[in-house]
Formats: structure tokens, sequence, C-alpha cells
């Protein structure tokens, strides 16, 4: 008797994938709505501390039931570090900034994110970026000034915080390329919870009795405790769908995805903290969405032009 293996289409995959990258758009705006809630009563740096220790508890389980290997080669340490720090310190800023802000607003500045990453590849990495998506890249920027302009007016400097979340995640992002494909998914997400909460805990530490309003940790009270561990909930398993999605389905149909986490982001925004981006932010908003479309596009034309390029035989 014969058994057979089930074959899953190609297909299936790509809308499992899909499916996933839908619910990061869902789950991640859901991660900033408890880090505001939290943030009325608790300090950033003990919700950023929080974010990566459930982290690091969540996925401990994980490479235990999966039989993964803890085992990390020597020249791996020092990027899960870079990479660690890079995630605290951009999770920091935008906590930092959705604390005053609306979330649509400053997740619309972190959007920036993706023209950092292909202009550092460009002028840093030699990386081939034709101009066109060096365009859109300027244009994104543009529409950034736009949301910063009334943020600034409103709030101050600290609506430059996103800023700060953008530039850093992109380094992670150029960090995670290389370890992507040398580590196991879910032992990179429990490493880099360990890390950073390593890095977290002596901080927190030193902070204790100072005064500090981003650092001084205080005692959760009720509530709070419920909105510290939905920030590392949802910080986990948003992070674990898109990981997941990424090795479903290929990033040029994902990607434009993404772009639905800013319109979820303005709904809960306004249905939890009555926010609602004004006529320029929203300007703004589009042109982001608008010239990263384009660059996707771009992107999607240029692989599909090196693809033909190699499949048409010489003469």
């Amino acid at each position: 008797m014969s058994t057979s293996i089930p074959f899953t289409p190609s297909t299936d995959r790509i809308l499992a994938g899909v499916a996933l990258m839908l619910g990061f758009c869902i789950t991640a705006p859901l991660l900033d709505v408890a880090a505001k809630l939290a943030s009325g009563s608790l300090p950033v740096g003990q919700i950023t501390a929080a974010r990566f220790i459930v982290q690091c508890i969540l996925m401990a389980p994980f490479v235990w039931m999966m039989g993964l290997s803890l085992r990390v080669a020597q020249g791996h340490w020092l990027p899960l570090l870079f990479r660690a720090m890079l995630l605290l310190g951009s999770t920091f800023c935008f906590i930092a900034a959705i604390s005053v802000m609306p979330l649509a607003d400053a997740l619309a500045i972190v959007f920036v994110a993706p023209f950092i990453v292909l202009l550092v590849g460009k002028f840093y990495l030699g990386e081939d970026v034709g101009l066109r998506r060096v365009g859109a890249a300027v244009v994104g920027f543009v529409g950034v000034m736009f949301v910063i302009q009334p943020s600034f007016a409103a709030f101050g400097a600290v609506a430059l915080f996103p800023l700060g979340t953008a530039v850093g995640f992109a380094f992670y992002i150029l960090v995670t390329r290389g370890l992507s494909r040398r580590m196991h998914p879910v032992t990179l997400q429990f490493y880099t919870g360990l890390i950073a909460s390593l890095l977290c805990l002596p901080v927190m530490i030193l902070a204790q009795g100072t005064g500090s309003a981003f650092l001084d940790p205080a005692w959760p009270q009720g509530i709070a405790w419920v909105w510290l561990l939905g920030v590392g909930f949802f910080a986990t398993v948003s992070h674990m769908m898109m990981t997941y999605a990424l090795s479903l389905a290929p990033s040029a149909t994902l990607a434009p995805l993404q772009y639905l986490e800013l319109p979820v982001a303005t709904m809960l925004g306004y249905l939890v903290f009555g926010d609602f981006p004004n006529a320029l932010t929203l300007t703004g908003i589009a042109i982001i969405i608008g010239a990263g479309l384009y660059m996707i596009h771009r992107e999607r034309v240029t692989a599909r032009q090196l693809i033909t390029e190699r499949t048409v035989p010489p003469i």
C-alpha cells in the first residue's frame, strides 16, 4: 500500500503568504495602540523593555518545541548585537513619538524607511538602482515633510522621533538581510528579544528613582499590565507573521500590502483615541504611499528585465 504525499500548489503558498501579511497589517497597529495606552502611566523605556522581554519569553518555547539549535557562529554575534540595538533604538523612538502624536502621523513618517534602504543601497552599498526609483524616494521624503510640518508645530521636536525610527529600522532591515540567510527566523527573533532585554534591564535599574520621564520605571497598576503584555504579544505575533509571509510568497507580491498598515492605524487611532490626520498630513500620507507603490512597481519591472536578459540565448 503506497502512501501519497500531499502536494501544496504554489498558489496556495502565495495565498497563505498574503493572508499572513494582512494579519501583520492588522496586528502591528494593535502593538502601537497598546504602547500608546501604556504610555499614559508608564515611561517609554519600560514599555520598550516589556516589548522585548515578552518577545523573548514567548519565543523560547517555540525554539524548544521546534528543536532549533541555540548555537551561534562566532561571526554572527556582532551582527546580532547590532540588529538588536537598532530595533531597540527604533522602538524606543517610535513609542516616545506615539505617546504624544497620533498613530497615523508617526507611522507615516516611519514609512520613509524603504526609501532610506534604497538610497543606502545605491550610494553606500553600490547596488544597481535606477534614477526613477531614486526619484520616487525623493518624492517620498517630500511627503514626509508634509506630515512632519503640522506635527512639529503641534508637538515640537518629538515629531522628529519617527525619523529616528525610520533610520534605525532601515539599517535593521539591511542587517537582517544578511542574518536571515544564516539563521532560522524563530532563533533570530528569540536572540533579538534576549539581547535587547539584556541591554534594557541595566538601564532601567540605573534609572530607578532618577525622575527621568523616559526611563524611571514605575510599578504597573491594574490594566497597565494588559497594555504591557499586549505590546510584547502583538510585536512578536506581527513580526513572525511577516517573517513567514516572506517565506511563502515573493516580496514583490507582499510589499504593496504593507501600506494597508496605514489605514488600519488611522482607523484605530480614530476609534480608540479620537485622532484623525488633518488635510496636510493626509496629503503627505498619500504622497508617501504613492511614491512607495511606484518604487515597488519599478523594482518589479527591473526584476522582469533582468530575468528576460538572462533567459534570452546569445546570438
